[in-house]
């Protein structure tokens, strides 16, 4: 069974993101980058299957520039055994990348994609269930287990009301939630072995898809700076802070 896992270059989670003095976007300049950790959570999902002995090869493709090759290097020392760097500069929003997946998905012919829920840095939830409508292929979102048996993928996804488990035919999609399980680091001798590994190049403008973006980006602000809490001495003063101060008791 080959496994599909998409893959995403954002601003390391441990980093505190600036906004640039124009407001026109996120301040990329000397920021420490990485793999989104739900492609993480992905990559190793995808490792396991193979250790189990139930995928036989994992194919991992990242869409953007040249340095996108960084987090494809890393998901390779993890276990992937090769990557496809679709090249593009353009900012591509959900659609255009799920585009893009399902072109990949067409030429590849993977029985399992598996991708991370969402990037960390658009947030959106989108490219998943974009990517299942545009092959046709049944999905389960938010996975946290994954069980492939009988040409079949049981998929336990976190719902509102606690576990719902849907059983869906192969080829399928799947997304990853956090408690799917924890990712491993990759050791040197992997990393290593990473560099040997084949890593084709395909330009995006030669896939022959309408890439523009029906989206806007209007401008970009930091958060409201929150007022620190204040410390009471009795209920009674409480009771008047909210009252004269929030106004939020009669």
């Amino acid at each position: 069974m080959k496994v599909l896992v998409p893959v995403k270059r954002v601003i390391d989670y441990n980093v505190k993101a600036r906004v640039k003095a124009d407001n026109t976007d996120v301040d990329l300049t000397n920021v420490k980058m990485a793999m989104n950790p739900f492609c993480e959570i992905a990559v190793e999902e995808a490792v396991r299957l193979k250790e189990k002995g139930t995928a036989t090869e994992i194919v991992v493709v990242s869409i953007g520039s040249k340095s996108c090759h960084e987090q494809l290097r890393t998901a390779l020392a993890l276990g992937a055994d090769r990557a496809i760097h679709i090249d593009t500069e353009l900012n591509l929003g959900s659609l255009q990348v799920a585009k893009l997946l399902s072109k990949v998905v067409e030429e590849e012919q993977p029985e399992l994609v598996i991708l991370g829920k969402q990037s960390i840095d658009a947030d959106n939830n989108q490219t998943g269930q974009m990517l299942a409508a545009l092959t046709n292929r049944p999905q389960g979102t938010f996975a946290s287990e994954v069980v492939v048996e009988d040409n079949k993928v049981a998929v336990t996804r976190e719902v509102d009301g606690g576990l719902q488990t849907v059983s869906l035919n192969l080829p399928a999609i799947v997304t990853t939630d956090l408690r799917l399980n924890e990712p491993r680091y990759a050791s040197l001798p992997n990393i290593m072995k990473a560099k040997r590994k084949p890593l084709d190049v395909k330009v995006a403008a030669d896939m022959g898809l309408e890439l523009s973006s029906k989206i806007n980006l209007l401008k970009v602000e930091e958060p409201s700076q929150r007022e620190g809490g204040v410390m009471v001495e009795s209920v009674d003063e409480l009771l008047e802070k909210l009252r004269n101060e929030a106004k939020v008791i009669a």
